[in-house]
């Protein structure tokens, strides 16, 4: 992980709670002294150090000072969430949320979900028939890509590479999830056309027509893990 000091860490953190990485925030160094428990000047000193490594823009304007994280400083955040992560896997239940946008893919998720071995552990996991095909999501916010690129490195339930006839099938990772309270499987797909801004997902029905979503509609998933991850 990036050398960062802790106290910057610290500052890193209580920005991002007041919700600098979604977008610039004014806040004074009164405010937030207080907050780190440190006086106004230290305060001043902090951010300016969190400017100096890239972690945050700072813009000056007569109504105050705005602040907001850099894709670098998200990035260091996430470092710290996933080593800690590891520390605490299992022993509490994880929630990740992916917000993206519907779009038409290129018709293989009706294929591969009609393949046995990929459709009997996605039933198996779901516990029903499958919907033949998947719903393809584009990515589009930082943090979303950054649960997309943990979720990447996590193990999850994993369906092995195979092979069928003279083909190679590669592994699926499959995360249990859920889109407006309708259960599904997000799937980090090893062999795939599609970039780490992609993320598609498999449920028991339609999810277009259910959720009445065409191309372009914004969807938000929640991801569950518990640490309970295995292979199939």
């Amino acid at each position: 992980m990036r050398r960062v000091k802790g106290e910057l860490l610290m500052a890193l953190y209580a920005l991002t709670i007041l919700g600098a990485h979604r977008g610039p925030i004014n806040i004074s160094t009164r405010r937030l002294g207080g907050i780190l428990g440190v006086s106004q000047q230290t305060a001043s000193r902090r951010l300016m150090e969190l400017e100096a490594h890239g972690l945050v823009r700072r813009r000056v304007t007569g109504r105050g000072t705005y602040v907001m994280l850099t894709a670098k400083g998200l990035e260091t955040l996430r470092e710290v969430y996933v080593n800690l992560s590891k520390v605490f896997r299992g022993a509490y239940p994880r929630v990740f949320k992916i917000r993206g946008i519907v779009f038409t893919g290129l018709g293989e998720g009706a294929y591969y979900t009609n393949i046995p071995k990929y459709r009997r552990a996605f039933e198996e996991l779901l516990g029903g028939r499958i919907y033949p095909g998947t719903l393809n999501l584009r990515i589009v916010d930082e943090l979303s890509l950054s649960v997309r690129r943990e979720l990447k490195n996590s193990r999850g339930t994993i369906i092995p590479a195979f092979k069928s006839g003279a083909r190679t099938f590669g592994s699926v990772r499959c995360f249990k999830a859920s889109i407006d309270n309708i259960p599904c499987l997000a799937l980090i797909i090893e062999r795939t056309h599609y970039g780490d801004d992609v993320i598609e997902i498999v449920s028991t029905v339609n999810l277009r027509k259910t959720l009445r979503l065409r191309d372009g509609s914004m969807v938000e998933v929640t991801i569950y893990s518990n640490g309970n991850e295995k292979e199939s």
